[in-house]
């Protein structure tokens, strides 16, 4: 079996950002994650046999006096982070700078008067984080969803309105949201928000899948990002209906049918590891 990595792969700059605040706080004691700081369970596996302690929100200690907490790099709404200071503890903000930008454009765009939809997953990390800053946007998954919400918000009052996109979706999703609600509000302002790292590695492996017979996605199961490359190389291969397809949160997830294939690509998710990328490869090989 001949295995090809995808040009781009693993960690973003978001990413690589947050666990190296995380490895720097760690020299103190004690510290928090404000949830899990990435979505990758062997990284955080790592974090948290060196000391590390993941907050849950609906859990907050009533004292955090002399802690550090870290705020993930999906982010946080700005109620929670009142919580934790509240509490007394000493904020680290690992939040990614790009997610970080979409937060603070959705609350521009509401205090200047616009309605926000909110392109994303409803219960993803970094949609509820935007939301906290935009309290009344309104959360669309797909252009069916997107086209409702924009049929009764034009019911109730024509609108300014404006639309913002979960960082690690992907470019034709988000185009198609935004065709959507153009068909009610032809003057939505559509702000890009996808992060250049999502496009790179979403790129790379739809370029990767024409050379390949089948796929093995290396990541975690709650990585939005990585999901997504799941589906493009299912769905969306270059003059093709897709490639077979895998997602590996670790070695062990690599199914016994890969063997049937003679070439087989790799990628994965921007909070997938290189040591986890490596091992995976490894077992490919072998």
């Amino acid at each position: 079996m001949k295995v090809i990595r995808a040009r781009v792969l693993g960690y973003c700059m978001g990413v690589r950002r947050a666990m190296d605040m995380a490895d720097a706080a760690l020299s103190q004691s004690p510290v928090y994650a404000m949830g899990p700081l990435i979505h990758n369970p062997q990284a955080m596996k790592i974090l948290t046999g060196r000391g590390l302690a993941v907050l849950d929100e609906e859990k907050l200690p009533a004292d955090l006096s002399g802690a550090s907490v870290i705020i993930r790099a999906h982010g946080i709404t700005p109620a929670l982070e009142a919580a934790l200071v509240s509490r007394g503890a000493a904020l680290i903000d690992a939040t990614c700078p790009r997610v970080k930008a979409s937060q603070l454009k959705a609350q521009s765009l509401c205090s200047t008067g616009y309605r926000v939809l909110l392109a994303g997953e409803g219960r993803h990390g970094e949609v509820i984080g935007i939301q906290g800053y935009a309290p009344d946007c309104i959360i669309v998954g797909n252009p069916t969803e997107a086209m409702a919400a924009a049929e009764k918000l034009f019911a109730e009052r024509p609108v300014k309105t404006a639309l913002i996109g979960q960082t690690t979706i992907s470019e034709d999703e988000y185009a198609a949201i935004a065709r959507a609600i153009e068909m009610v509000f032809p003057d939505l302002c559509v702000i890009n928000t996808i992060c250049r790292a999502t496009r790179d590695r979403q790129d790379s492996l739809r370029s990767l899948c024409a050379r390949v017979d089948a796929v093995i996605v290396a990541g975690g199961r709650e990585s939005a990002n990585t999901r997504r490359l799941l589906t493009i190389a299912r769905t969306s291969t270059p003059g093709g209906p897709g490639k077979p397809a895998w997602l590996a949160e670790t070695p062990a997830d690599i199914p016994d049918e890969i063997r049937r294939y003679t070439t087989v690509g790799l990628c994965a998710g921007a909070s997938t590891p290189d040591f986890l990328i490596d091992a995976v490869e490894q077992v490919l090989c072998e």
